[in-house]
């Protein structure tokens, strides 16, 4: 039923597409309420879409704040942007905000993770939750010393219904590790690092479920390729980091694991720059085939993030020139 609406109220959105896939390209602001815009996440919670980012007149400025929007699915429409986190501390020093992270559990209410501080060497992760389907927000919530939440991507669920999100630290080198919850963020294990950020440069992993306990997490470099690294057993221990055939310009993307087994990547198919953003499709992870691009103009199109929704349906968000934040459906059985 979504998909039909989609389709029939926004036929001419089509037009412009290079594959049939392509159900729907919109910006989420009409009226964007910042100058800048950039790392936006999205996730499905009850009848909504609802898609965070960072805006304010430029990335690392004080001013910088978390805004949201919601998008109530059967009708369309995202709602008018407005601030629901900033940096203000109480001694009323104001720092920026950086990289928000929404996922919604099976059970209990939608989160919202992002980081607070001068810059990603020192900042520090935050928490708010939303009972209402990312209407109204909690209070924040500081996350205990040394853990940053998910550090860019989306969280997974692991069948014991804890939480497990890929994070990463850069004041040490470039260096990837897990933090995992069991009680919706109350109390934190921290994992790794799983790499020594000498060999490879990497952070903001992205989780995938490869069948049983496997679990593989891929990511952004400075070596101009996508890193990937598996773990046996949901993400207690890890391998060894390796680089896939996948070019990756020092740019952030995302991936998500579909129902049908298949595995889809956002990402920025060039070794610099970030233009042309593209969706990329494996089987087994390690093989992947582009598919379907959704920018190729010049410009910065990237950061990317991207869910499987509840009707099959894949959403993608992602920044748009550091002006606009852009959403996309795509039918994956055409992929």
């Amino acid at each position: 039923m979504m998909k039909m609406l989609i389709v029939g109220a926004l036929l001419a959105g089509i037009a412009n597409a290079d594959n049939s896939a392509l159900v729907l390209k919109e910006f989420v602001n009409k009226i964007t309420p910042t100058k800048a815009v950039h790392a936006s996440t999205i996730a499905e919670s009850g009848d909504y879409l609802v898609s965070a980012w960072f805006g304010g007149t430029r990335e690392h400025n004080k001013d910088v704040c978390i805004y949201t929007s919601r998008r109530l699915k059967k009708d369309g429409g995202w709602s008018l942007a407005h601030p629901v986190a900033s940096g203000l501390q109480q001694n009323l020093t104001r720092h920026p905000c950086w990289n928000p992270v929404l996922f919604q559990p099976k059970d209990g209410p939608l989160m919202l993770f992002y980081k607070v501080g001068p810059d990603p060497r020192t900042w520090w992760g935050m928490l708010k939750v939303s009972d209402d389907n990312g209407r109204s927000w909690s209070e924040a919530q500081r996350l205990p010393k040394t853990f940053d939440g998910p550090v860019k991507n989306k969280p997974v669920q692991l069948a014991d219904g804890s939480i497990l999100c890929g994070s990463s630290t850069e004041f040490d080198g470039w260096r990837v590790h897990f933090e995992k919850t069991s009680d919706m963020g109350k109390t934190w294990e921290r994992i790794g690092p799983v790499n020594d950020g000498r060999e490879i440069n990497a952070i903001q992993p992205s989780i995938l479920f490869m069948g049983g306990s496997k679990l593989m997490a891929v990511g952004r470099t400075k070596e101009k390729k996508v890193f990937s690294i598996t773990s046996p057993d949901n993400g207690i221990t890890w391998g060894k980091m390796s680089l896939l055939d996948i070019p990756n310009p020092n740019s952030g993307t995302d991936a998500v694991t579909l129902n049908d087994g298949r595995h889809v990547l956002v990402y920025n198919h060039t070794p610099r720059g970030r233009s042309p953003l593209n969706v990329g499709v494996s089987t087994d992870g390690v093989n992947w085939k582009n598919v379907l691009t959704l920018e190729t103009e010049k410009g910065e199109f990237s950061y990317p993030a991207v869910i499987q929704g509840s009707d099959g349906l894949v959403y993608i968000t992602y920044t748009w020139k550091r002006k606009n934040v852009r959403f996309v459906v795509v039918d994956p059985k055409k992929l």
